[in-house]
């Protein structure tokens, strides 16, 4: 599948595997993760290959519209996984007996709306994001740098893409380079500093955290520009470049303020996480 973006969507507090397809404009969900948002089942994986056996014994259709992408897993790796698409799904839910079923085909449909909305008018996105961080209880200052934060990326994740870097497994190893020279630790190795498991690590970082990554981001986007490295050993010295320098700058920073700005605060003390309500 060409074109292809990974993300979480949100279902009821679980989360969804997903995958956009951005020539069909469709959206391809983790069948797995469907059958246990659905079923409640201990085991979804076993429900889902005992279903997949009765569909292909009863000749349904459905069973050759399986597509499998890779997709991230608990352990931070991916792993070739069946997805179908939108309207496949439907047609799944009809095998799949539930209470959840309706309300979980009006998710669907408002899932596809909203990203073709923000197609159209990226604004939307922007303005959905602010509502997710305002629900989890972030803090406006916070907020307003996430967003910031957000939009950086992006332009470094473009950048990548237009130097033929491959979405998934390379993004996080430039991702880790970039990381591990401007604060010295990996992305692991940062996540188990402020005690995270599968959680978004950009989530978790003070104000702060979240400006010197940014440098980092901006200052590889902008060296990746000028060098336009070829390779993903290349675009891995970009990176390193981008992240040394905002170590650079961040050690300045500590320099004045007298501490590390690398915190094990996470978003469990929300407030905590801007400068200006640290008590």
């Amino acid at each position: 599948m060409d074109k292809q973006q990974t993300k979480l969507q949100i279902f009821n507090d679980v989360k969804i595997r997903t995958a956009w397809n951005s020539e069909e404009e469709e959206w391809y969900f983790s069948v797995v993760d469907i059958v246990a948002v659905l079923t409640d089942s201990a085991n979804p994986r076993r429900y889902w290959s005992d279903l997949k056996r009765k569909l292909t014994l009863e000749g349904s259709e459905l069973y050759e519209k399986i597509v499998q992408l890779k997709l991230l897993s608990l352990d931070g790796k991916y792993y070739a996984t069946d997805v179908l698409s939108t309207k496949d799904i439907l047609r799944l839910i009809q095998s799949i007996p539930s209470p959840k079923a309706e309300p979980f085909k009006l998710w669907l449909a408002k899932v596809g709306s909203e990203r073709l909305d923000e197609i159209a008018d990226p604004e939307k996105g922007i303005n959905r994001s602010l509502a997710y961080y305002r629900a989890k209880g972030y803090s406006e200052e916070w907020i307003n740098q996430r967003l910031k934060a957000i939009e950086t990326r992006k332009k470094l994740t473009d950048e990548w893409k237009g130097r033929g870097i491959s979405e998934g497994k390379e993004y996080a190893i430039l991702t880790n380079e970039m990381t591990e020279a401007w604060s010295g630790m990996t992305v692991g190795d940062y996540k188990d500093y402020k005690g995270l498991h599968k959680e978004n690590l950009r989530d978790n970082m003070t104000d702060l955290e979240l400006i010197i990554n940014m440098l980092a981001e901006a200052t590889t986007t902008r060296i990746s520009q000028n060098e336009q490295p070829e390779g993903l050993e290349a675009n891995k010295q970009v990176a390193r470049k981008g992240g040394t320098a905002a170590r650079r700058a961040r050690e300045n920073v500590e320099e004045a303020i007298g501490e590390s700005i690398i915190s094990p605060l996470n978003a469990s003390d929300k407030k905590q996480l801007n400068t200006s309500k640290k008590e």
